[in-house]
């Protein structure tokens, strides 16, 4: 047998090739999890999670899981994949201990994205990383424009009324309805004229409901100012109180996400959705993968807990903002 000094030149070369490649850490998979696949705010996540992938050479994995159950199965299907991490929007806050302990037990990272996992004492789970949303400052500004609407427009609180589109069962929703509340109290708004309606489902057929509720209730109301955890419970609201006969010159809603209202910007005659605080569906999507991605090939452990902001947009701006935002060309 040749000794490997008297292989060719081209022949060493090939087999150094090989054994680097036998040592070489193992290709990043990560799975990218969220709760509503189908919604624009979870397709724009995916966008810039693949913008991720693309930039830094990682694979990503995007999964749509509605129940605990599909959440634990991808869990079990990712790790026999070969993923070494996961970014996640569970479906429910409450599945966060069991979702750590299947990823804990999957060898997997775990990031959660928009909803904080809850503990079973039912305080937020601070030992587990989190990049959301800053809730309450999200829900103040909405309470500061509507305020500042209210103000431009003339409106008395006399003959105005806060209706407050509300799903509590979700710590982040409570959270952005409670300070759009406080706000509108800061402002003045006396809290007697603030009224929730609460959903039964967090959609806009469950906000639509629990509005008509509310206006039966209360049909002396001349002006409604409108708030809700996200755009589709300000969008309820709204078609609710167009059937009743109130227009953008009676009633104004702004909403929190900006991505699932841009058709109602479109429309040709105003309608009372006014406005939206536009999330960065880009830091949610982009730097959640990223962060995972060095946490994995560098070790760089990302932040416990970090927080992002809104800027709101209205038909006048919304498409430059969406243009700036790598939203829309």
């Amino acid at each position: 047998m040749k000794s490997l000094l008297s292989l060719p030149c081209r022949a060493l070369a090939a087999l150094t090739v090989l054994a680097l490649a036998a040592h070489a850490a193992p290709a990043i998979k990560i799975g990218f999890l969220v709760k509503q696949p189908e919604e624009p705010w979870f397709q724009l996540e995916w966008k810039f999670a693949d913008q991720a992938a693309k930039d830094l050479g990682f694979t990503l994995v995007k999964i749509g899981a509605g129940d605990g159950e599909k959440v634990l199965s991808a869990i079990d299907n990712l790790a026999a994949g070969g993923a070494q991490g996961l970014v996640i929007c569970t479906p429910d806050t409450r599945l966060g201990p069991g979702i750590v302990a299947k990823a804990r037990a999957a060898g997997l990272k775990l990031l959660a994205v928009d909803d904080q996992f809850v503990g079973a004492n039912g305080q937020p789970m601070t030992k587990v990383h989190y990049l959301g949303i800053s809730a309450g400052k999200i829900g103040e500004e909405v309470g500061k424009t509507l305020a500042a609407e209210m103000k431009k427009r003339g409106w008395t609180a006399a003959d105005t009324a806060v209706c407050a589109a509300t799903f509590d069962e979700l710590a982040t929703a409570k959270a952005r309805t409670d300070g759009a509340i406080a706000s509108l109290k800061a402002a003045g708004f006396p809290e007697n004229r603030i009224f929730k309606a609460p959903q039964r489902t967090a959609d806009i057929p469950g906000s639509f409901d629990a509005t008509n509720v509310l206006l039966t209730q209360k049909p002396a109301v001349k002006h409604w100012l409108v708030c809700g955890n996200n755009d589709s419970a300000v969008l309820g609201a709204v078609r609710a109180l167009e059937g009743r006969g109130f227009t953008a010159a009676t009633a104004v809603g702004v909403g929190i996400n900006g991505t699932d209202c841009i058709v109602e910007f479109e429309k040709a005659k105003p309608t009372p959705f006014f406005g939206s605080m536009l999330l960065s569906a880009k830091s949610h999507g982009y730097e959640t993968t990223k962060m995972m991605y060095h946490w994995i090939k560098d070790g760089k452990e990302p932040p416990l807990d970090t927080r992002t902001v809104g800027v709101l947009i209205t038909r006048e701006n919304f498409r430059q903002v969406l243009k700036d935002q790598g939203i829309r060309d």
